[in-house]
């Protein structure tokens, strides 16, 4: 065998050798993997008006009465919740008050409302039992003022908010 025959040889065999050595992948019919969904705690609420204007007029006022009245009830909250235990309060954030204002949740589609209360500076029940649940409900505002006080007007800015009940 001659040396240019040896080499040819030995080149074969070489590239044998390193076929022999790749592996052949297969398609697999199927695969997987994991996909995780998280979700986050969730409070969302939104009041469905940016003011209220409560009036008292001469309409309605009883004559001999101190106690005048309006209400209005044009206004709606809705709100999503994710979390369990949960009521929603309200109250105002005005600390030197002329006249008072009162608030009730009217027809709630979940959960229950409160009794009306009296809006102060500290938070007071509005709506219970509304944890994971997404609803609305009116809201019923009710302005008073006795005639003995006379005239004027105060400015409230209502908070509704979402915590543990």
């Amino acid at each position: 065998m001659t040396l240019h025959s040896c080499i040819r040889l030995l080149i074969v065999l070489l590239l044998f050798c390193s076929l022999s050595r790749v592996e052949t992948t297969q398609a697999q019919p199927t695969d997987n993997h994991t996909v995780t969904v998280t979700v986050a705690t969730i409070t969302a609420l939104q009041v469905s008006s940016g003011s209220v204007n409560l009036s008292i007029t001469g309409a309605g006022v009883v004559a001999g009465q101190d106690l005048m009245t309006t209400v209005d009830e044009s206004t709606n909250l809705v709100w999503g919740i994710n979390s369990a235990n949960r009521k929603i309060t309200a109250q105002t954030g005005l600390v030197a008050q002329n006249f008072t204002v009162r608030v009730l949740a009217i027809s709630p589609t979940q959960g229950s409302a409160a009794s009306e209360v009296t809006l102060t500076t500290a938070a007071a029940d509005f709506l219970l039992n509304v944890g994971r649940s997404s609803g609305s409900c009116g809201i019923r505002y009710t302005g008073l003022a006795l005639a003995s006080q006379g005239t004027g007007s105060d400015s409230h800015t209502i908070t509704f908010t979402v915590t543990t009940q």
